[in-house]
């Protein structure tokens, strides 16, 4: 899995790291799926922007998947991501 950033949509307000996994990431479509970090309450459905490990940042709606956890207390769940396209790319540092 890779390690990347989940952002509130609305006002890019930092949620949570996260492991994600993707499955398709063509130009125009991207989906997987992602564990938080730690446990943060987040809406079902609702709209983030994904920050991958190379720094590209994509819009995206979250679905939690059912009957699937990461064991622990509270439990971790597994949410299936998609995004349309990419919207920016953060500057590396040199």
């Amino acid at each position: 899995m890779s390690i990347g950033k989940l952002y509130r949509s609305s006002d890019e307000q930092f949620v949570a790291n996260v492991d994600y996994q993707l499955y398709d990431k063509s130009p125009t479509k991207l989906w997987g799926e992602l564990v938080l970090d730690e446990y943060t309450r987040i809406d079902d459905g609702g709209g983030y922007v994904i920050e991958l490990e190379d720094k590209r940042r994509c819009q995206c709606h979250l679905k939690k998947r059912v009957n699937r956890a990461v064991s622990g207390l509270p439990p971790r769940y597994i949410y299936h991501f998609t995004g349309n396209s990419f919207i920016s790319m953060l500057p590396t540092k040199a």
